[in-house]
């Protein structure tokens, strides 16, 4: 009977990482197509990526189910538990993470057409996107391997983002002075540096979790700020 339970916990737990995996690669594909969109234009594929965000969202709800289910049959404890608490946890962030790609993607539809090729951002947007899904990709590697170097390097890639975000931040300002009549574009631009600067925050957290879960403590970047508020979500980030 002991064998049998201990058996169909471990497979609770594969299934539970691999729907953590599945739903992270759907969120990662998000986060490139949306990007697509906003570069190209297209109106099709934006709306794909919004569509898309609903398979994100039933995996998510099939994580926590399933995660209340073992806590429930199981009574996991020590290690075990920590390793469905952190599943849980990390499938609202990857949940997050969809939700901003889908605000890139309706972003991307309110940008006018003639104005598109008029934002030098237009260039530093894709090469930040591609740093943050790189980041989500590198992070759910690191979770399923348990990979405490690899979740470390993922949350000092979050300096790189950071660093692009502050970069079009001041381009976009600037055009804004300058240009007073796009204003309303380049506010949607900026809307979506700052939705992939906190795709990039998210993924941190995860790594931060993965972190904790396989060297059993925190870590911690002598060089952060007091301020730091990863983990929040401002209103400047959420779905709409």
């Amino acid at each position: 009977m002991q064998e049998h339970t201990v058996k169909a916990f471990d497979e609770d737990i594969t299934r539970l990482r691999g729907l953590i995996a599945e739903m992270g690669g759907l969120a990662e594909v998000a986060i490139q197509r949306s990007l697509e969109a906003l570069v190209k234009g297209d109106d099709a594929l934006a709306k794909q990526v919004i569509k898309g965000d609903k398979r994100i969202d039933a995996l998510e709800s099939e994580i926590d189910k399933l995660a209340i289910r073992v806590i429930a049959l199981r009574a996991p404890m020590a290690d075990d538990l920590r390793e469905v608490i952190a599943a849980l946890k990390i499938a609202g962030v990857v949940e997050r993470i969809g939700d901003y790609s889908k605000n890139i993607a309706k972003a991307s539809r309110q940008i006018e057409a003639e104005n598109r090729k008029k934002f030098e951002p237009l260039t530093l947007l894709p090469a930040m996107a591609e740093v943050a899904a790189e980041m989500v990709h590198d992070v759910l590697t690191a979770y399923a391997a348990r990979d405490a170097e690899l979740a470390k390097e993922v949350i000092e890639t979050d300096a790189k983002v950071d660093a692009f975000y502050n970069s079009i931040f001041r381009n976009l300002v600037s055009h804004m002075v300058e240009n007073p009549a796009t204003i309303s574009n380049a506010a949607q631009l900026l809307f979506v540096a700052r939705n992939l600067e906190r795709i990039g925050d998210h993924a941190t957290n995860v790594a931060e979790m993965v972190h904790f879960a396989a060297t059993g403590s925190y870590y911690h970047d002598d060089d952060a700020s007091d301020d730091d508020n990863r983990g929040t979500d401002n209103v400047d980030g959420g779905d709409r």
